[in-house]
C-alpha cells in the first residue's frame, strides 16, 4: 500500500510538473517588459510569428512581447499619454532584438533572391543590407530602439498599404512597417497629404519624448540618451 501511494504521489508530481508552464528567465538589469510600464500601448510584434519579410518566426523571438530598457519604456509611456488626448495609441512592431535575430536576418538576406512586391518591391533580397534596409548590426540589440506607428484607439480599418505590413490598424503612413523602399524614407516626396501629416505627428511626438528618428524608416526611433550605447544583448524575447 505504501509503495502504491508513493507511486501515485510521484505520478501526481510528474503530471503537475508537465502542466506548469516554464517560467522565463529574469530579464537583465535595466530591462522591462513594456506591458508592465505602459499596458495601453498596442503590441504587434511581427518577428514572433510569420507575418514579416522572412515569412517565419525569427530566431530569438519566443513570444510576441516588447522588451525595452526601463528608460525607453518610460519615455514611450509619456508619448502614449500625450497622443491619447487625440484618441490615438502607439503601436509597436519591434523593440529589443536579440543579436541572434540580427544574425538570422543577415543570413536570410545573404541567401539572395528577387524583389518581393509586399516587402521589398524594387530591391533584390541580396541587396537589402547594402541598401541599408537590413543591418548586419542593429541598435535594437541595445534595447532602446523601437519600431512604432500610431493607430486609432477604436481600431478603425485603414486602406491596405502599398508595401509593408498589413492589418496593423494604424493611421495612413503611405507605407506599412518594414516596407524596404525609398517610399519609407521619413521625408519622402511625393506623399499623400494625410500620410505626410501622420509621419510628422509621429516624429514630433517621439522627439518630444526623447527619441530620434532614423530617416530611412519613418517607424524607426532610438532613445537619444540610451543607457547601453556600446553594448548589445542576446537574451531571447520571452513572456513572463
Amino acid at each position: 500500500m505504501r509503495q502504491a501511494i508513493q507511486r501515485i504521489g510521484f505520478c501526481t508530481l510528474m503530471i503537475a510538473g508537465f502542466a506548469l508552464p516554464a517560467r522565463a528567465d529574469p530579464l537583465p538589469a535595466g530591462f522591462v517588459r513594456l506591458a508592465d510600464v505602459a499596458p495601453s500601448i498596442r503590441q504587434d510584434i511581427r518577428y514572433a510569428a510569420t507575418d514579416n519579410f522572412l515569412h517565419r518566426k525569427v530566431n530569438g523571438y519566443d513570444a510576441p512581447v516588447c522588451i525595452l530598457t526601463r528608460e525607453s519604456a518610460e519615455a514611450l509611456s509619456r508619448v502614449q499619454r500625450a497622443i491619447a488626448t487625440r484618441g490615438l495609441t502607439l503601436v509597436v512592431f519591434d523593440c529589443y532584438r536579440p543579436a541572434r535575430a540580427v544574425a538570422d536576418m543577415g543570413h536570410w538576406t545573404a541567401a539572395g533572391g528577387p524583389p518581393e512586391p509586399q516587402w521589398y518591391p524594387t530591391v533584390k533580397r541580396g541587396d537589402l543590407i547594402a541598401k541599408g534596409y537590413v543591418g548586419e548590426r542593429s541598435s535594437h540589440s541595445r534595447g532602446s530602439t523601437v519600431d512604432v506607428a500610431i493607430g486609432p484607439v477604436d481600431s478603425t480599418p485603414v486602406p491596405k498599404p502599398a508595401c509593408g505590413a498589413i492589418n496593423a490598424d494604424t493611421v495612413d503612413f503611405g507605407t506599412g512597417f518594414d516596407c524596404f523602399d525609398p517610399m519609407s524614407e521619413t521625408a519622402h516626396r511625393p506623399l499623400g497629404a494625410e500620410a505626410a501629416a501622420n509621419r510628422k505627428l509621429l516624429v514630433d511626438a517621439m522627439r518630444a519624448g526623447g527619441f530620434k528618428n532614423y530617416t530611412r524608416e519613418w517607424w524607426h526611433f532610438a532613445l537619444a540618451r540610451e543607457p547601453f550605447q556600446k553594448q548589445r544583448f542576446d537574451f531571447p524575447v520571452t513572456a513572463e
